[in-house]
């Protein structure tokens, strides 16, 4: 298949449901193992992981963001980024964390080079997009 051919399909379509899921689950474990401060404002699970249900959520959340099936909101409602992380303090040094998290995540997902760099710049503005302090 050639990148012309890719042109007219979503992130999601070139990704798919399976990968979509282990980067969500790859993200939370490094966010666990790389980023404990940014794990701390979770739930966290008696053996201080980020619970499951936390991870499927942004799992679901990032099917449709990226252009799948919007089982976020049929579920659990519009997401409301800026509104559901008000209650946390979201610096630049918060925001790095998150797209380092993010990266590692990307990293191990083999995407082709366009749609990575799509995504790293979509990934950049909607961690940007939340800074709060």
């Amino acid at each position: 298949m050639s990148e012309q051919d890719d042109a007219d399909k979503t992130p999601f379509e070139l990704i798919g449901s399976e990968k979509v899921a282990a980067i969500s689950l790859r993200f939370y474990a490094a966010m666990a193992q790389d980023e404990p401060e940014l794990a701390a404002l979770h739930k966290l699970d008696a053996d201080g992981q980020i619970v499951h249900e936390m991870q499927e959520k942004f799992a679901l959340f990032l099917v449709g963001w990226l252009g799948g099936p919007q089982l976020y909101v049929e579920q659990h409602g519009h997401p409301k980024l800026r509104m559901r992380h008000a209650h946390v303090k979201i610096d630049k040094g918060m925001r790095d964390a998150w797209l380092r998290c993010m990266a590692t995540s990307l990293d191990e997902a083999d995407l082709s080079r366009p749609l990575r760099e799509f995504l790293d710049e979509r990934f950049y503005g909607m961690a940007d997009h939340l800074i709060n302090a």
